[in-house]
């Protein structure tokens, strides 16, 4: 680094020491004016993120290392460059604007350093080194805003497939779950885990799986409900499948898939009707199964 630089460098830190408050009021006021503001975020977070962000800038300048590679570098800076861009994603604004509001902080800056120098040299050198720092902060906030969208999707589709694979009691020992729609991979994973968590929560001892509303079942189809069928068994349960209509045993009776050691059912009342007694739950009439 050459002195110029050096000074430089030690110029634009002086401006942000000395001028935080002004720098961080003019950023939110800048931001306010182009839109780039998350949904969610009140006035107080808005000025208590720009405090911190002009002082770990300040802290990360004050250091060494090359101005584009401090973002990655300076653990403050880069926790809230980070959580900066976090925030915006949970609230909904696009990574555009995510990016948008760490590169209105350029203008800030650059126009604190303006009012303290009128040399052209140096003002074209301080823009230099915030355009270096700041579109790396910049390109950190895209990268991490991208990366918590789809964190975000991820668990939000975990949860829709958690509500629409449902594990519900009927009876005393015995658990069902009502499918509906294709079942896949990462459907079956959802219904083995909560199911397996049921039957240790309630002591079940039976769990039907009705497939009512799965439309079709092909190879793939029988094979997971196959390994959730194993699963059940190693916990100590049993398994007992209905809603088999007559086109779907036609199907799985021209794939030749071996459903023999699993107890079926027409619908899932039959399989009720068949899973208590199976308990040493009385069934409805009084009487007891074993």
């Amino acid at each position: 680094m050459t002195s110029s630089d050096t000074a430089v460098r030690e110029r634009v830190t002086q401006v942000l020491r000395t001028d935080a408050d002004d720098i961080a009021d003019r950023w939110v006021q800048l931001q306010r004016e182009q839109a780039v503001l998350g949904s969610d975020l009140t006035e107080s977070e808005l000025h208590e993120e720009a405090d911190a962000l002009v002082a770990a800038l300040s802290a990360a300048l004050e250091g060494t290392g090359r101005p584009q590679s401090l973002v990655h570098t300076h653990e403050d800076l880069n926790r809230n460059v980070t959580d900066l861009s976090l925030r915006r994603a949970r609230g909904g604004a696009s990574p555009t604007l995510a990016s948008l509001a760490v590169q209105a902080l350029k203008q800030a800056l650059l126009e604190a350093v303006r009012r303290v120098t009128h040399e052209s040299d140096e003002i074209l050198a301080a823009a230099l080194l915030i355009n270096q720092l700041l579109d790396a902060a910049g390109a950190l906030s895209f990268e991490v805003y991208v990366e918590g969208r789809e964190e975000i999707i991820r668990r939000q589709s975990r949860q829709l497939l958690e509500m629409s694979t449902p594990v519900v009691r009927l009876w005393r020992k015995v658990l069902a779950v009502p499918l509906i729609g294709t079942l896949d991979t990462a459907r079956t994973q959802i219904v083995m885990e909560n199911l397996l968590q049921a039957i240790q929560d309630d002591q079940a001892l039976i769990a039907i799986i009705d497939i009512t509303g799965v439309p079709t079942v092909d190879t793939a189809v029988a094979q997971h409900l196959m390994q959730t069928v194993k699963a059940v068994r190693l916990m100590g349960a049993d398994c007992v499948i209905s809603g088999i209509r007559p086109p779907i045993a036609q199907t799985i009776a021209q794939l030749g898939i071996d459903l023999s050691t699993i107890l079926t059912r027409a619908t899932l009342a039959d399989a009720l009707a068949a899973a208590i007694p199976l308990t040493d739950t009385p069934g409805p009439d009084g009487t007891g199964a074993r």
